[in-house]
This record gives C-alpha cells, sequence and structure tokens, in this order.
C-alpha cells in the first residue's frame, strides 16, 4: 500500500435545503469529471447509493459530458439480484444511467451478485475494480460517500470486521439485514478526490 504524495485538504460546504445540496453535488461531480479527464484518457468514478445521492444522479445525468470515456462503479452494493428494490445498481440505472440522458452512456461496471455466493463476488469484484484502476490501492479520481445514522459510509459499519481490511481493495461488509460487497478503507481514502454527501443532519 503506497501513500498519497498530495497532503489532504478539506472544504465544508453547507447548503440551505436537499435541492440545493442535490445541485452542488452534480456539479462538483461534473467538474471533477471534466478535470480527470483533461488529465488522462479515462475517470474512474466511485458513487454511493442509499436515497440522499439520487436526486444529485438524476441531474448529473443531464451533463453533457464524454460519458464513454467515464468508468463508473459502486462503492458498495447489497448483496442482492440488480432488480431488487434494495439495489443500488437498479437505483443508479434509474437515476444516473437512464435512457433519457447523456448519463446513460457511462461505462458501468457493477458488483457481480449474480454469482453463487458474496465471498465469489468479492475476488471477480477485486479483480475488476484492480484492471480498471491504477495503484495499489487502486485509485478512483472520484469518490462520491455518504454516511448513515449509524456512523457507517460505503458498507463500512462501525466495529465490524470490514473496518479492518487493509489488504484487500473489496471485502464482504455486513449491516441491517443483508451481507453487502464493499470497497475498503484504503480505497476510500486513496481517491483524489473524496466527497462526503450528508443530508438533514
Amino acid at each position: 500500500m503506497t501513500a498519497s504524495p498530495h497532503p489532504a485538504t478539506y472544504q465544508l460546504e453547507v447548503l440551505p435545503n436537499a435541492e440545493q445540496l442535490a445541485h452542488r453535488c452534480a456539479e462538483r461531480v461534473a467538474a471533477l469529471i471534466d478535470l480527470a479527464l483533461d488529465q488522462r484518457d479515462r475517470a474512474q468514478i466511485a458513487l454511493s447509493g442509499g436515497s440522499t445521492p439520487a436526486a444529485a444522479y438524476r441531474l448529473l445525468n443531464r451533463e453533457h459530458l464524454p460519458w464513454n470515456r467515464v468508468d463508473v462503479v459502486l462503492g458498495d452494493e447489497r448483496w442482492v439480484p440488480a432488480s431488487d428494490p434494495a439495489s443500488n445498481a437498479r437505483m443508479l440505472a434509474d437515476t444516473l444511467l437512464a435512457a433519457d440522458g447523456p448519463g446513460a452512456g457511462a461505462c458501468f461496471h457493477p458488483v457481480p451478485t449474480e454469482l453463487e455466493s458474496p465471498e465469489a463476488s468479492v475476488e471477480s469484484f477485486e479483480q475488476h475494480v484492480r484492471r480498471l484502476c491504477p495503484g495499489d490501492p487502486p485509485v478512483f479520481d472520484v469518490m462520491l460517500l455518504g454516511l448513515g445514522d449509524d456512523g457507517h459510509t460505503a458498507s463500512l459499519f462501525p466495529g465490524t470486521p470490514a473496518t479492518q481490511e487493509r489488504q484487500r481493495a473489496v471485502t464482504i461488509g455486513a449491516g441491517k439485514g443483508l451481507e453487502r460487497i464493499t470497497l475498503t478503507a484504503p480505497v476510500l481514502s486513496a481517491a483524489r478526490q473524496v466527497i462526503v454527501l450528508v443530508s438533514g443532519a
């Protein structure tokens, strides 16, 4: 595992309501994608599931970006079929990747939840993420995270073994009664830009 050559800097933005939060998030992610594509042939972004970012994804779907050069993965996914209402991939298909907007042209790399076990899904997704993103740990251009009311981000729930994983890029998370596939803490923190989206605090 290598340390980032750039010191971390932080910026806090507080918006007056959920609508403005969604607009600001979409605006910021679009700008970061543009920046990444100015520097490299492709951009890799990891997105959060859950209800908070959905409005931002709908707005991002309308942005006229070179989406065919953007690789999209989920920071975590419940181990359910892609058609399940609890699936983050399904939410993304209805928002960022909706067919009525330019965002549909993005290259989506879903977590393979159709495999025979969570362990098999972890192995497959780990290999895919490492092929997709250079670095050890893999480095995404943008990492969009949420924050649960219990303090979890991605599917790293406080007090669970997943939070302690340091060697792998992907592991099994457990929380709220469902097994999950999640990027690990080293991958989250290695991203060039990390956005933590919190609503209602």
